[in-house]
């Protein structure tokens, strides 16, 4: 589906500028999670399935429901992030508007990381242990 395509290589450039660290490499999820991988090993895709199974899931009252909202600059959107650091969202500034506040932007990150800790299917990596 090109319209897919063009989502997903849209949240790979996207990711690409707000990531500090061009020697990163990370996984992208269909709904947009993205999983940074400090210690890149062997199939990167796999490793980032392992890491999001454990640390995406939202569980009432504990800490996988708890996120913090960062804004983005040129009103580009937000960055939901979690109790994992290296587990991440971004919600653009297209799918809620900055009135709504930053709890419901937070939801809507959240939501997409408990939806690909569910269907755990990585669309794009970066492997960067080369570079």
């Amino acid at each position: 589906m090109a319209g897919e395509d063009d989502e997903v290589q849209a949240l790979v450039e996207t990711y690409r500028k707000v990531l500090v660290g061009a020697h990163k490499s990370w996984a992208l999820f269909a709904q947009g999670t993205c999983v940074i991988l400090m210690d890149p090993k062997g199939d990167l895709a796999e490793q980032a399935k392992r890491i999001l199974a454990e640390w995406g899931p939202v569980q009432a009252g504990t800490p996988s429901g708890d996120f913090e909202v960062v804004e983005l600059e040129g009103g580009m959107g937000w960055v939901v992030t979690g109790h994992h650091p290296d587990v991440l969202n971004f919600v653009g500034a297209d799918e809620v508007e900055a009135e709504e506040g930053e709890f419901l932007i937070g939801v809507v990150g959240r939501g997409c990381r408990e939806t690909d800790a569910v269907s755990l299917r990585v669309v794009h990596v970066e492997d960067k242990r080369s570079a």
